[in-house]
């Protein structure tokens, strides 16, 4: 070989060598690095709740070596080790740090207060992101007054107050009638029907003889026929008037008592009435009855005297006003209404029987008292709680006792006070987050209660690809990438498998697939759907 040329491919080797090195040098270190950065974050990191999966491991790492275990405080943080779990199954809890049970990987610690120091145990803290990702609103507690109003329909009713039956007061014969058919209209003390009446034509003949009679005894006589007057039914005008005119009133016309329609009309011309025959019906139009259909949960809030007002698409532009006269003792038990009679003013008597009417019920102003909106209020079947919003990113429920709901707002009677601000949408949500933490707020519980499951929404269904590492029966172990809702890293775990009818048949260890699993508590994550998916697709 030219000495030249072997002297440039040594230099060339030499070269090679010393990149190498340094190369090897650079990785090392930063290897090294590595390997101490989660217990060096996780020791700089004040705030528990805001450590990964690596972080965590190495505080679990760090108890193991300093003797450390559920109950003991942590000198790196201050904060007392509630206890140990497996992120992957936080269902399950353990007093002793250790390796897990389920997943190759060191239990996590959690602590109590959730990264607050000296924080109530029954609050949980939620990061500003996370609150933000999650879409949590709050409103404050305000102080008004809520005005309750009860919308009811109903049906326009003759009100059978008004009800007037014009009879006969002695046999007799209808000569003229004035009104001809029924829902005739008439005015007070219109003309009806003409009667001729034989035997008061008999008694006013005997009493004006009587009355022309003069001597003694003559008073006893008249008085006498004027007792028989009123005895075959005249009434006192008609005998006044045969007393002051001296002849007889063979004719009598019977007028109208109140001014309305006339509903019936039971004579006609020539017929002979007989002693309380009814001749018509007479209803008066001054007020009407509605009946509206009340909501059976608003009934409650009417009371007779009440103040409503009525509106009509017969008469628009027009308002009816009435009071509530009684609620009716009778309940629908299909459309759970109980019904409210109503009298309604009727000018120009607009308002007629079977017309559609809308009602509104206007309750006296109420008492000012703490107002909330509708969403805020949870009810768990046992109690009323509201999440109420704290300094710092903490929230805790709050048992509440409600009143009157309307117009989107519930009335709180206690349990708050003007100017906190509690939560409106994510409620569930911080619930799950304080049942993932072990914090003792749950939204079903009353204080002081052993744990109940919280009540919480749907499990979260989480997707990703992964490659099939090993099938034994209804478990799959499967290599996947991190996950970022679940805030994992890359990793080789076990899942459960679902029912055999709803998963391709025969999977095999290399093979691709896109799975959607959700967290189980105390068992591995559950998958709800698994494909197949071709190599090399979404390249």
């Amino acid at each position: 070989m030219n000495p030249k040329n072997l002297k440039i491919t040594l230099a060339a080797v030499a070269a090679l060598a010393a990149v190498g090195g340094g190369a090897w040098w650079l990785g090392m270190s930063q290897g090294m690095a590595m390997m101490a950065a989660p217990e060096a974050v996780s020791a700089a990191t004040a705030d528990p709740s805001q450590w990964t999966i690596p972080q965590g491991e190495a505080a679990t790492r760090r108890h193991i070596r300093d003797g450390l275990k559920a109950g003991d405080v942590d000198p790196a943080t201050g904060l007392r080790i509630q206890n140990y779990h497996d992120p992957m199954v936080p269902g399950k809890n353990f007093d002793a740090p250790a390796k897990s049970p389920f997943m190759d990987m060191m239990l996590v610690p959690r602590y109590a207060g959730g990264g607050q120091g000296a924080a109530d145990e029954g609050t949980v803290s939620v990061s500003p992101r996370v609150q933000q990702n999650l879409g949590l609103r709050t409103a404050e507690v305000v102080a008004g007054s809520l005005a309750m109003e009860v919308v009811a329909v109903g049906n326009v009713a003759w009100n059978e107050r008004l009800q007037e039956v014009v009879s006969a007061r002695a046999m007799g014969f209808v000569e003229k009638l004035h009104v001809r058919a029924t829902f005739d209209r008439v005015a007070p003390g219109a003309p009806l029907l003409d009667l001729y009446v034989p035997d008061w034509v008999a008694a006013q003949e005997d009493y004006l003889a009587a009355a022309r009679m003069t001597g003694p005894g003559t008073d006893t006589l008249r008085d006498a026929a004027r007792a028989r007057m009123r005895q075959v039914g005249m009434g006192e005008a008609l005998i006044e008037q045969v007393a002051q005119q001296q002849r007889v009133q063979g004719r009598v016309t019977l007028t109208a008592p109140v001014g309305g329609v006339v509903t019936e009309l039971m004579a006609r011309e020539g017929a002979t009435v007989m002693p309380g025959m009814p001749l018509l019906r007479l209803q008066g139009t001054a007020t009407v009855w509605a009946e509206g259909q009340v909501p059976e949960s608003q009934a409650a809030q009417l009371k007779p005297g009440a103040a409503v007002v009525a509106t009509s698409p017969a008469a628009p532009g027009q308002r009816f006003t009435g009071r509530v006269q009684a609620l009716l003792p009778e309940v629908d038990a299909a459309t759970r209404t109980l019904k409210a009679r109503l009298e309604l003013a009727n000018p120009s008597a607009r308002l007629v029987p079977g017309m559609f009417v809308q009602l509104r019920f206007a309750e006296p102003p109420r008492a000012k008292s703490l107002l909330v909106p509708m969403d805020a209020v949870i009810h768990t079947g046992r109690r009323s709680v509201v999440l109420l919003a704290e300094p710092e990113g903490r929230f805790r429920p709050v048992e509440v006792k409600t009143g009157l709901e309307a117009q989107g707002q519930t009335e709180i009677l206690a349990g708050l006070q003007p100017g906190q601000r509690v939560v409106l949408a994510g409620q569930f949500l911080i619930d799950s987050e304080a049942t993932l933490r072990g914090v003792e707020a749950r939204l079903n519980q009353a204080p002081g209660a052993t744990a109940a499951a919280p009540l919480a929404p749907e499990p979260t269904v989480h997707r990703t690809p992964a490659r099939i590492e090993a099938v034994d029966g209804d478990t799959v172990t499967l290599d996947h990438p991190p996950i970022p809702s679940m805030k994992w890293p890359q990793m080789v775990m076990d899942f459960r498998l679902p029912p055999a009818e709803r998963r391709p048949r025969d999977l095999a260890p290399g093979e691709q697939v896109e799975i959607e699993f959700r967290m189980q508590d105390g068992d591995v994550p559950q998958i709800t759907s698994v494909q197949r998916v071709a190599p090399g697709a979404g390249k």
